[in-house]
């Protein structure tokens, strides 16, 4: 698709960028409203966790089928298909009556999300020539990354200020909109390379990502591997990935191309956003707990204070899109790394006594050292990737993403709660007979069982508080640990002789 006039070219990004937000605030809007939801709905705690599995998992099958099915269907159709079945689906998440309804409709919003955020990135790919990637990939990475911190904030003013139906029903306008835009504007494009649909490779692919999404967000709820539940499932993930994989070597016609391997900036690229996804979304799971369970911050401020992050990130979107091409992408992500550093650095000096200031001013760094990662290296993944393979290759990229999101999160919500018990046994075990007989106060305050409670809960408190700081330490070090993953990746800057284009052009 060549680039077209310059109005257009603005119009397509609008819509592009509506739709984009739209999934990506989807990705969280809806956790802080499960406590509403779960009283109008009269559901169980676990069933609830299915309002958001049920997304999870269905965008993590249908994600990598959206490369094949824009190769066979013309792209804008699919686009268009996805947004509205988004926009439909929604609506009628705002209208469930019981929890069936509710986890139904977000099966459905996950299956039609799927597409839109990969399709997104490569339509920018595509309308733009290749000087303005590095801008258009800017633009791209305000919609993913700005979606999931503004989430929290947006969705809990919505839900206190209306009710958690809204939460969903904002997706209707949007989805409008952003339909409205690609219908009119986006020219079509049908690739049609005319390759068999494999249909072992999908079913073994979908198996193996919603058996590993289903273990990871269920895993700490049902103890790991002491649930039979997890361990079937991990059974089935081990098992199909397996299928999966010798199928795609010995296939002539894969259900993921193969090509797609042979360029190692894109593979470099694909391990490097893996396990920028293990340590930087960690962090969006971390602090609204901490701040709300430990802090007693309100859900609306919990929201305020996490914001500020955002402008961090499109501060440095403005930044680095106008620095790329003409700086080594390298030497861009070891800044964005560097900082991303210095933030968690902050994290770990977080008390029970401290303001808002840390929160604040740690999340704008961290925003702006993502930023530095995020658009260079999508840029450099697709650098060198020949362009029929575009629309294969940002799918395949945006699932390496989510699974490292996902395996991040729930890597350190289990290590917060194990670090918690540790933490509450060492405190608890000073707690002596002895020490009550030295200290009035504390004697006090165990001589009642209201007392005890009392004595114990903030014990947990300060358990907590710990357990969060390490959690915030294993993010630091993993953060360093990924700058020796820069030599993965080729040299920015202008074209060597003999390729293609240089890795950021």
């Amino acid at each position: 698709m060549s680039p077209g006039p310059a109005v257009n070219r603005g119009v397509i990004t609008v819509s592009v960028m509506l739709a984009t937000i739209m999934q990506a605030l989807d990705t969280t809007i809806a956790n802080v409203a499960l406590p509403h939801m779960q009283g109008t709905l009269s559901g169980t705690q676990d069933q609830m966790t299915w309002v958001l599995t049920s997304y999870i998992v269905a965008a993590a099958i249908t994600i990598p089928f959206t490369g094949w099915l824009a190769t066979r269907i013309d792209r804008k159709t699919v686009f268009l298909v996805s947004v509205a079945g988004f926009t439909v689906a929604s609506a009628l998440c705002g209208l469930a009556q019981n929890i069936t309804e509710i986890v139904l409709c977000r099966l459905l919003q996950g299956i039609c999300g799927a597409a839109l955020v990969p399709l997104s990135q490569a339509v920018l790919f595509d309308i733009n020539p290749r000087e303005l990637h590095g801008r258009a990939m800017a633009t791209w990475g305000v919609g993913v990354t700005l979606g999931p911190i503004l989430g929290p904030a947006l969705g809990g003013w919505l839900t206190e200020n209306y009710s958690w139906r809204w939460v969903f029903y904002i997706n209707v306008p949007i989805g409008i909109l952003a339909f409205l835009g690609l219908m009119i504007y986006l020219p079509a494009r049908k690739e049609n390379r005319a390759r068999p649909f494999d249909f072992f490779g999908f079913v073994t692919l979908s198996a193996a990502m919603g058996a590993l999404q289903i273990v990871m967000d269920r895993g700490q709820l049902k103890d790991w591997f002491s649930s039979p539940e997890i361990v079937a499932e991990t059974i089935v993930c081990g098992l199909a990935l397996y299928l999966f994989l010798v199928h795609m070597l010995t296939h002539e016609h894969p259900f993921i191309n193969r090509a797609l391997f042979k360029d190692a900036n894109f593979v470099a690229s694909n391990v490097f956003i893996f396990v920028v996804g293990v340590v930087l979304f960690a962090t969006l799971a971390l602090l609204p707990p901490m701040l709300q369970d430990l802090m007693n911050y309100p859900v609306v401020t919990t929201g305020l204070v996490t914001a500020p992050r955002g402008i961090g990130t499109l501060f440095a979107m403005i930044i680095v899109g106008r620095l790329v091409g003409r700086v080594d992408a390298r030497l861009l992500m070891a800044t964005g790394l560097a900082v991303t550093t210095i933030s968690a650095w902050q994290m770990t000096q977080f008390s029970l006594t401290m303001n808002s200031r840390p929160i604040i001013v740690s999340g704008i760094l961290q925003g702006f050292g993502v930023g530095f990662v995020y658009v260079p290296l999508s840029t450099a993944a697709f650098a060198t990737l020949a362009e029929r393979f575009r629309t294969e290759g940002t799918a395949f990229f945006n699932l390496l993403r989510n699974l490292g999101s996902s395996i991040g999160i729930s890597a350190v919500q289990t290590l917060l709660t194990r670090n918690t018990q540790t933490v509450h046994s060492s405190l608890a075990a000073h707690l002596t007979p002895f020490v009550a007989a030295t200290n009035p106060a504390l004697g006090a305050a165990a001589a009642s069982e209201a007392g005890l409670a009392a004595l114990n809960a903030e014990v947990t408190r300060q358990a907590a508080m710990v357990a969060y700081v390490d959690d915030f330490k294993l993010i630091m070090w993993m953060t360093i640990a990924l700058i020796p993953f820069l030599l993965l990746l080729r040299r920015g800057g202008p074209a060597a002789a003999g390729e293609t284009v240089a890795a950021m052009e």
